[in-house]
C-alpha cells in the first residue's frame, strides 16, 4: 500500500526524532551513520561556512526535506538553499520544512547502510528535480562523486579525489579536498 503525503506528514509530526523519508510512497527512517559519514560531513559543513554569504545562502544539515513529488520526500545529508526561501518558509509557520524547486548543491555521503540506495534511488530523483548540482562523497574510498546539470537539463558526471572542486552555483566557493579527506583535526 502507498503512502500518501498527508499520512507522511502525520507519521512526520508525530515522531519528530525519527528521520523519515518517503520514496516513491514507501517510507524508510535514515539510519544512523558511521563515524567516517560524521567527519566528512562536519568538514564539508565548516568550510562551507566559512565561505557562504549566509544574507545568500543556507545550509541544511540532515534536516528539513526536499520533494519531487507528493510520493518523494528525502532528508539530504547536507544541501545549501537561498536563504530567502528559508525565510519565507519560516515566516508561513511550517512544521513540515520541505523544498520542491532545485537547489543549487545536494550533498550525500556514503555510508555502509544508505550507498546502494542513495546512488540507486534518491541521486536519480534529485536528477528529475532538476537540482544543480548533486555532490556523493565516499568517506573510506575518499572521493567525490558529483553530476552538474547542464543547459540542456543532462548531467555531467565527474569523479575526483584530490584538489580543489568549484560548485558551479556557488560563486567563489572553494573545497579543498584533500583537506576535507585529510585525518587532521
Amino acid at each position: 500500500m502507498a503512502v500518501t503525503e498527508e499520512l507522511y506528514r502525520q507519521v512526520v509530526l508525530a515522531d519528530p526524532e525519527g528521520r523519515w523519508e518517503l520514496h516513491r510512497g514507501r517510507l524508510r527512517e535514515k539510519p544512523p551513520m558511521s563515524a567516517e559519514h560524521g567527519h566528512v560531513l562536519d568538514e564539508l559543513a565548516a568550510s562551507l561556512y566559512g565561505q557562504i554569504d549566509r544574507r545568500t545562502y543556507r545550509i541544511r544539515i540532515d534536516h528539513g526535506r526536499i520533494a519531487r513529488t507528493d510520493e518523494s520526500h528525502y532528508i539530504p545529508d547536507l544541501y545549501v538553499i537561498e536563504a530567502t526561501r528559508v525565510t519565507a518558509a519560516r515566516q508561513r509557520g511550517e512544521p513540515f520544512e520541505t523544498y520542491r524547486d532545485p537547489l543549487p548543491l545536494v550533498v550525500e555521503v556514503w555510508s555502509p547502510s544508505t550507498g546502494a540506495y542513495d546512488v540507486d534511488e534518491k541521486i536519480p530523483e534529485y536528477q528529475r528535480r532538476g537540482d544543480l548540482e548533486i555532490w556523493r562523497f565516499h568517506p573510506f574510498e575518499r572521493t567525490l562523486k558529483g553530476w552538474r546539470r547542464q543547459a540542456d537539463g543532462t548531467y555531467e558526471e565527474f569523479l575526483l579525489s584530490h584538489g580543489i572542486v568549484e560548485p558551479i552555483a556557488l560563486p567563489g566557493v572553494r573545497i579543498d579536498l584533500d583537506a576535507l579527506f585529510g585525518d587532521q583535526p
